[in-house]
This record gives structure tokens, C-alpha cells and sequence, in this order.
């Protein structure tokens, strides 16, 4: 046997995507029709292991369309049945090393937009696009001096959104 805990979970895991997910195509595709220009899945920096989904590189703008399951979502998260002593902490240090990630990216200059993958595409571009006709209208800022200080804009929709994943299934209700 595999690594993984069973044959159908080892097709599911085999066809989870890192990259071109549905969300993130959504995004890129209504950021394409408006006329912006990005890249994708890059490293906002050369020292920096973490990739975002979409990047300006000028405004220095990392934009992160997270899974809810990956990373941890309060409402559509779920913790798994099966072999929970692997998914608990994994998933845990997925959440962690994305608030890493933000603050070194932050300390660097970096607008960190993070957005999860059920949220409505208008309102994510429409932050996006706040974000970098600001960043354009003004000369690049230098790393903050104060590296807590934060330009965050993280998920826009509160708890009680009601929106299904993009999908069109509710994971905590399926």
C-alpha cells in the first residue's frame, strides 16, 4: 500500500491541485477581463519558499485564494475521521506557515491579500483592485519600520457568510 491511509483516499489526495484551482481561475479570469496583468503561482520573493496564486510584482501585491480545508476556514473546515493524528497538526501548520508567510511578506513591503475559495469573485476583485490602484498611485513603501504593523486585508466574509464553496457544497453540512 501507498502512503495513504487507503485507495480512495489516495485518489482524492492524487487529484487535489496546488495550482489553476476553480477559485483561483474564477479570480484570474474577472483580473484578466479588467485589464490587470499578474503572475502566477510565483514567489512574491526570491527567499521566500511560500507561493502565492497571483502576484503584481510592481505594486508588490501577493494575492492567496485559500481551500477552506487546507487552511483551516472557520466555517467550512472540517477535521478528518480518518487518521487524525496525521491531518490535525498538518492542517494546523498549514494555518501557521500562512500568518508566517504574511508577516514576512508584510515586513517586506508586501500587500498580503488572502481570500478563501467560497468568497464571491466581484468582492475579491474588487479588493484586489482597491489594493493596486493604491499601491500604483504612490511609490513602493520600504519594509515597514514596524514589522507588526499590519496591511492585511484577510478574509473579507464573516462567519455567518452562507455561501457554499465554490463547488456548491457546504463542507460542514454536505
Amino acid at each position: 500500500m501507498s502512503w495513504a491511509s487507503s485507495e480512495g483516499s489516495r485518489r482524492s489526495m492524487l487529484a487535489n491541485r496546488s495550482r489553476d484551482t476553480k477559485p483561483e481561475l474564477a479570480v484570474r479570469r474577472a483580473l484578466h477581463a479588467a485589464g490587470f496583468r499578474y503572475r502566477v503561482d510565483a514567489s512574491p520573493t526570491r527567499n521566500l519558499r511560500s507561493r502565492a496564486d497571483i502576484v503584481f510584482t510592481k505594486q508588490k501585491i501577493a494575492v492567496f485564494i485559500d481551500g477552506c480545508f487546507w487552511h483551516g476556514c472557520p466555517i467550512h473546515a472540517t477535521i478528518p475521521k480518518r487518521n487524525a493524528d496525521y491531518w490535525v497538526p498538518k492542517l494546523r501548520r498549514n494555518v501557521e506557515r500562512d500568518l508566517e508567510t504574511t508577516r514576512k511578506l508584510e515586513s517586506l513591503g508586501w500587500v498580503v491579500l488572502r481570500f478563501w475559495e467560497h468568497e464571491r469573485v466581484d468582492d475579491i476583485v474588487k479588493l484586489i483592485s482597491n489594493s493596486w490602484f493604491g499601491r500604483a498611485a504612490r511609490a513602493p513603501d520600504p519594509a515597514p519600520s514596524n514589522p507588526t504593523a499590519t496591511r492585511t486585508t484577510r478574509r473579507a466574509i464573516a462567519d455567518n457568510c452562507g455561501l457554499p464553496c465554490i463547488d456548491g457544497q457546504n463542507l460542514k453540512n454536505p
